[in-house]
């Protein structure tokens, strides 16, 4: 647990904490990082201090919330020196479910599910591939 910062809300030194991780990749990009529970435990704090914490690195694009599935830390959020030229490029597609994909889902094989990928290049290399699934809304 990091030692307090007097004069700071309790949320800012939880953020600067995550932040630490992520940024020096203790936390890896497109990595769910630990439930609130976990993080209400570890800090010592309530669920509405982490969920502050969580909210501030969520406008700085360290993380995103994705409702029902967790937080991430963002592929997107690690921010790269002059020297280092990052881009990102979003794809989404329908694809049919696979066995595994199908029992995860609790669907039929070949159902309809929408994957959308998030890759992410530095110097025009890979760094990341995070691929997300879910089921399509209901049709009216």
């Amino acid at each position: 647990m990091p030692t307090p910062h007097y004069g700071q809300p309790r949320y800012r030194t939880i953020a600067d904490e995550l932040r630490q991780r992520i940024e020096s990749g203790s936390i890896p990009p497109g990595t769910l990082l630990p439930t609130e529970s976990a993080l209400t435990a570890e800090f010592r704090a309530s669920r509405g201090t982490i969920r502050q914490a969580i909210a501030a690195l969520r406008v700085e694009r360290l993380v995103v919330t994705e409702h029902g599935r967790g937080t991430y830390a963002s592929p997107h959020g690690r921010k790269s020196g002059p020297e280092e030229a990052s881009e990102t490029e979003t794809r989404q597609r329908q694809i049919a479910a696979d066995a595994e994909l199908a029992a995860l889902f609790a669907t039929d094989v070949g159902s309809a599910l929408l994957e959308q990928q998030h890759l992410t290049r530095s110097n025009g290399a890979v760094v990341t591939v995070v691929r997300t699934y879910r089921l399509p809304p209901p049709t009216q």
